[in-house]
C-alpha cells in the first residue's frame, strides 16, 4: 500500500475532450505517477464519451461531416508528443470489428448496431454511430488506467469551483454534493451563450407579433415545433447548422426522397414543412466534403508554412498581420498540396514536369505575377488552378433581375460543387484540404507569440480565417447538397443570395429580408432562425460554473489590445501549451486549474482528429495530462472524497 495519501483530480466535462485527457492520463501515469493513488472524478450530466454534443439522444437523421476512416481518438506514429504514443482504431477500424477492441459492449440501439455492421470506411456515419465509438473510447481509456488510478463518474452538473491557489479546490455540484480536489480540469466542450442585444431585440419583436425567432443554437437542442407548416421561414446561415436544420424541418417532418427515372433525386413533401428561405454573407452553402481518397502519393507537408518559416516570422520586429505576413505562406502551402496531387495523380492535365514546376514554385510568392504566369503555363485548364478569391466570394459582382434566375444560378453552382467533390478526377481539391489542415500545426504558435495585432485577430483570424476554413474544409457530405437541390426543385427551399439584410417591420409584424443578389426584391417572413452555432462569450456563458467564476473575478477573458484597437474575444484565457487558466490574482497560470476546449483562447483545437495528422488537440491533451500528473505527484493533503456514485475500473 502506498505511503502517500490519495490525490484527487476533478474533470468537469466528459465528452470527447475529457475522454481525450483521460486517455493521455492513462498513457502518462505509469511514468509520472507510478505509486501515488489517484482518484479522478468525472462530472457531466450527459453520458461519458459522447457528452452533450455527441450523445446518443438526438435525431438519427443527423450525420457527421467526416468519413468514418477520418475520425480517431488516438495518437499514432505521426504524433509528436512528450508522452507515449498509444495507437488505437479509427471509427471505421473499430466498427469493422468492435469485439476485437476491448472492452467490448454491443450498442444498446439495434439501429446503431446495424449501421456499424454495414459501415464502409468512406461512409459519413450518423452522430449516433460516433456516440457509440466515443462511448467505447471512454471505456478503453478507463480500462487502460494503471491500478493506482480510479475513476468515479458523476452524472451531475458542476456549478462552482472555490479554493485558494495554494490549497484544495472544492467543486460544487447541482445535486448538492461537493468534491474536494488537488487539481481541477474544465473540459467543457462547445458551450452556448445567452443572446446578445441584437438577438434579444429580434426575439422580443417576434414575441410581440406572434412570430418565431431562434438565436444561434446547437441544432440538435433546438425546439423547432413552433415553426408552422407552410410558414415562411428565413434561415440566416449556410453552413453545417443550416444543413442540420434543413434535415430536421423536412425529412424530420416526414418528407421523403426518391430517385426519379433520370437518376435525379426528388423530394416528396409531407405537407408539414415550412417554406425555407436561406442566405448568408456568401449566399452559397459550404463546399461539400470529398467522397474519395487521394489518387497520388501524399504531399510531404508542411513545406512553406513550417516551423522554420514561423521562427523567421517570430524573430522579426514589429507586429504581425495575418493577411500580410502569414496568409501568403499559408496560401502557398495549400497550393502545394493542391498541385502536388494534380501533377502526381493527373499528369495528363499538366504541361511541365513536376520537378521543374516545383523548382519555380519554390522561389515565387503566391500573389506574384510570375507565379500566375507559371500556373497559366503549367496548368492549362483554369478549373485545375486554385483561386482563393473566386472560391471565397462566388456571387460577387452578380445581380439577378428575378428570383427564378437566382434559383437556377444557385442550383447550377451547387450541382457543380457536388459533382466535383464526388469525382476523383478533381482529387487536387483533397490535396488542398490536407494542406489546409496542416496549417494548424503552426498557427497556435503564432497566436501564442502575442505578435498578431488586435485588428488582425479580430477581423482576420476570428473573423475571416475560421469562416473561410469552414467554408472550404468543413462542409456537409455531398449527398446533403443533392438533397438541398431536390428541396429547391420542390419549392421547399428558396435561395436569397449573398449579403442578406433582415429588418423588423413593426407596422406589419414581419421580418423583411433583402440581399445584394436580388436588388429590389423583398421577402416577408414570420419566422427567423440564426442558422449558425453560438460563439462562446465568457460574459454571457450559459455554463453555470464558468459564469460564477467569471462574475467572481476568478477568470479572465482574452483581451488583445494595441495602439489602435482592443479586441475582446469572449474566450477564456489559458496557457495554450498545457491549458493552465490565467489567475488574475497573481497574473500567472493557476497552479490547480486547467481548461481545454473551444471556450478557451486555444481556439479551434479539435477534440478528435483525422489519423496521422499530428493533431494539435492530442498534443495539448498530452501536455495538460503531464502537467496535471506532475502536480498531483506532489504531496498536497486533501480532504477525503465523498462516497462514489458510480465507479469504473
Amino acid at each position: 500500500m502506498s505511503p502517500l495519501p490519495e490525490a484527487t483530480l476533478v474533470v468537469v466535462g466528459a465528452g470527447p475532450r475529457g475522454t481525450g485527457l483521460l486517455e493521455r492520463i492513462a498513457a502518462n501515469a505509469p511514468e509520472l505517477l507510478p505509486d501515488r493513488p489517484l482518484r479522478i472524478h468525472l462530472v457531466d450530466p450527459h453520458p461519458p464519451g459522447g457528452g452533450r454534443i455527441w450523445r446518443h439522444d438526438q435525431s438519427p437523421l443527423l450525420r457527421m461531416n467526416s468519413m468514418a476512416e477520418d475520425v480517431t481518438m488516438f495518437t499514432d506514429e505521426r504524433s509528436t508528443l512528450t508522452g507515449p504514443v498509444r495507437p488505437g482504431p479509427s471509427l471505421a477500424e473499430w466498427a469493422a470489428d468492435p469485439a476485437a477492441h476491448p472492452p467490448y459492449a454491443p450498442p444498446a440501439d439495434p439501429a446503431v448496431a446495424a449501421e456499424l455492421r454495414g459501415l464502409a470506411p468512406t461512409d459519413f456515419p450518423t452522430r449516433r454511430a460516433q456516440s457509440a465509438y466515443l462511448d467505447w473510447a471512454f471505456r478503453r481509456a478507463v480500462a487502460d488506467l494503471p491500478p493506482n488510478v480510479t475513476v468515479t463518474v458523476h452524472r451531475d452538473t458542476a456549478t462552482a469551483v472555490t479554493g485558494p491557489a495554494d490549497g484544495p479546490q472544492r467543486v460544487q455540484l447541482a445535486s448538492g454534493a461537493e468534491l474536494t480536489a488537488d487539481q481541477v480540469a474544465l473540459t467543457l466542450g462547445h458551450l452556448g451563450s445567452a443572446p446578445d442585444r441584437p438577438h434579444r431585440e429580434l426575439a422580443d419583436f417576434a414575441e410581440r407579433h406572434g412570430g418565431f425567432y431562434l438565436p444561434p443554437e446547437f441544432s440538435a437542442d433546438a425546439d423547432l415545433t413552433p415553426v408552422r407548416p407552410g410558414e415562411h421561414l428565413v434561415l440566416r446561415g449556410f453552413g453545417l447548422a443550416f444543413i442540420d436544420l434543413m434535415v430536421l424541418l423536412t425529412e424530420g417532418r416526414g418528407g421523403r426522397y426518391r430517385t426519379g427515372p433520370d437518376g435525379t433525386l426528388v423530394y416528396l413533401p409531407s405537407g408539414r414543412e415550412p417554406v425555407i428561405h436561406v442566405s448568408s454573407r456568401r449566399g452559397v452553402p459550404y463546399h461539400s466534403k470529398t467522397g474519395y481518397r487521394l489518387q497520388g502519393p501524399p504531399a510531404p507537408l508542411p513545406r512553406y508554412f513550417d516551423a522554420t518559416a514561423v521562427d523567421t516570422l517570430l524573430t522579426g520586429d514589429g507586429p504581425l498581420d495575418l493577411r500580410r505576413d502569414l496568409w501568403p505562406l499559408m496560401a502557398k502551402e495549400i497550393g502545394f498540396g493542391h498541385y502536388h496531387e494534380l501533377f502526381h495523380a493527373h499528369p495528363e492535365r499538366t504541361a511541365l514536369p513536376w520537378a521543374d514546376f516545383l523548382a519555380a514554385y519554390d522561389r515565387l510568392g503566391w500573389y506574384s505575377p510570375e507565379l500566375a504566369a507559371l500556373l497559366a503555363a503549367a496548368v492549362p485548364d483554369p478549373a485545375d488552378r486554385l483561386d482563393f478569391e473566386a472560391l471565397d466570394h462566388p456571387l460577387d459582382g452578380l445581380a439577378f433581375t428575378t428570383p427564378d434566375a437566382l434559383q437556377q444560378q444557385l442550383r447550377t453552382y451547387i450541382a457543380a460543387d457536388a459533382d466535383r467533390r464526388a469525382d476523383p478526377a478533381y482529387s487536387a481539391d483533397l490535396g488542398a484540404f490536407h494542406a489546409l489542415l496542416s496549417l494548424f500545426q503552426q498557427l497556435p504558435r503564432v497566436l501564442a507569440s502575442g505578435r498578431l495585432t488586435a485588428r488582425s485577430i479580430a477581423e482576420d483570424l476570428d473573423g475571416w480565417w475560421f469562416g473561410f476554413f469552414s467554408f472550404l474544409a468543413s462542409g456537409p457530405p455531398g449527398f446533403r447538397l443533392r438533397e438541398l437541390l431536390a428541396l429547391s426543385r420542390a419549392g421547399v427551399v428558396r435561395f436569397l443570395g449573398a449579403g442578406i439584410r433582415v429588418a423588423a417591420d413593426e407596422a406589419a409584424g414581419v421580418f423583411r429580408v433583402t440581399s445584394r443578389s436580388l436588388p429590389g426584391h423583398v421577402v416577408s417572413a414570420t419566422a427567423l432562425i440564426e442558422a449558425y452555432l453560438p460563439r462562446h462569450a465568457l460574459e454571457r456563458t450559459r455554463d453555470p460554473l464558468l459564469h460564477g467564476l467569471y462574475r467572481s473575478g476568478a477568470l479572465v477573458e482574452e483581451v488583445i489590445a494595441d495602439a489602435t484597437r482592443t479586441h475582446r474575444s469572449g474566450l477564456l484565457t489559458i496557457t495554450p501549451a498545457d491549458g493552465r487558466i490565467h489567475d488574475p490574482t497573481t497574473g500567472g497560470p493557476h497552479p490547480r486549474r486547467i481548461a481545454l476546449g473551444a471556450h478557451t483562447n486555444g481556439r479551434a483545437v479539435a477534440a478528435f482528429a483525422r489519423p496521422r495528422t499530428n493533431s494539435p488537440g492530442f498534443r495539448q491533451n498530452d501536455s495538460a495530462a503531464r502537467a496535471l500528473l506532475r502536480a498531483l505527484a506532489e504531496p498536497h493533503p486533501t480532504t477525503p472524497p465523498p462516497p462514489a456514485l458510480a465507479t469504473h475500473h
